[in-house]
């Protein structure tokens, strides 16, 4: 509006777009703007591409060499390269996950909580930390806030929010960031909280969590520029409480966190405007 006072031809200027377009033009911005500020600034120069190449074919076709063995023959064919660089371009090999980790997710379903933080850029291009607490038993979310600077002291208290008075769980799944530091171990360990550590690269350990990261970012951030702390905040709370109350989870015999009531055409409760658009139910004679 201040602009409009001293530019009068502005409305000539206007184009119309769709919402998915803005969004798309954010997302370049966002990739460009954080490329350009971790740009290479100095640093140990890059191996040569035969010598990457060399490394891979190597680790490849000798299953039981690990990077000490091939830094050795790499040295004695006369390449003079680091074991940390030789063991960064090694193509790592994926282990099927542990039988013993699901079988325990599975039997202490009751009393397992995991957390987990992730990232929301905004449409200045700041970064926003997420933290939630997810229960495992009816895949609730019992807890989440937002912070642009997370520290261990911070993220203890929200695990005081999210568990007060005796309501800790018996256990905890998180992961190895250095976000869980001292202070926030101390915190566990006043609420009686035995800690699981998840094995380094291992999303898979945590998998609920994931999971429900991911619902929220292709459900909902996915389709909106966020505009700040407060914004996400409404955000979250808005999508959480269609989450909790009317969203159905495979996992819970497709139904919803919080139990949802089954309702039924024949009893006139029920209709097609009921539903939002986008969703159809087919009468009687359609199904025919």
């Amino acid at each position: 509006m201040a602009l409009s006072r001293l530019w009068t031809g502005w409305r000539h200027t206007l184009i119309l777009v769709k919402p998915e377009t803005v969004i798309g033009w954010h997302r370049k911005g966002f990739k460009l703007y954080w490329t350009w500020k971790s740009r290479n600034r100095g640093g140990r120069p890059p191996i040569d591409a035969g010598i990457r190449s060399l490394i891979r074919r190597m680790a490849r076709e000798n299953p039981t060499w690990g990077a000490p063995r091939i830094h050795g023959e790499l040295l004695m064919l006369g390449f003079e390269v680091a074991e940390a660089t030789v063991s960064r371009y090694m193509p790592r090999r994926r282990k099927p996950p542990s039988q013993s980790w699901r079988t325990f997710l599975r039997n202490h379903t009751l009393d397992l909580v995991s957390i987990d933080f992730f990232v929301v850029p905004t449409a200045t291009f700041r970064i926003l930390y997420v933290f939630l607490a997810l229960e495992h038993e009816r895949r609730r979310i019992v807890h989440f806030n937002v912070i642009d600077a997370p520290s261990a002291r911070w993220t203890g208290e929200q695990l005081v929010n999210a568990f007060p008075y005796d309501s800790a769980p018996k256990y905890l799944i998180r992961d190895r960031d250095k976000i869980y530091g001292a202070a926030f171990v101390r915190r566990v360990r006043a609420m009686e909280i035995e800690q699981l550590l998840t094995a380094p690269r291992s999303p898979w350990q945590n998998p609920y969590c994931e999971r429900v990261i991911g619902t929220l970012r292709r459900e909902c951030l996915d389709h909106i520029i966020v505009l700040g702390e407060q914004h996400l905040r409404r955000i979250l709370h808005r999508y959480l409480e269609y989450y909790h109350g009317s969203r159905t989870h495979l996992t819970l015999d497709k139904d919803a966190p919080e139990v949802r009531e089954r309702e039924f055409i024949d009893d006139g409760r029920s209709s097609p405007s009921r539903w939002s658009a986008g969703c159809i139910i087919a009468t009687p004679d359609e199904k025919r």
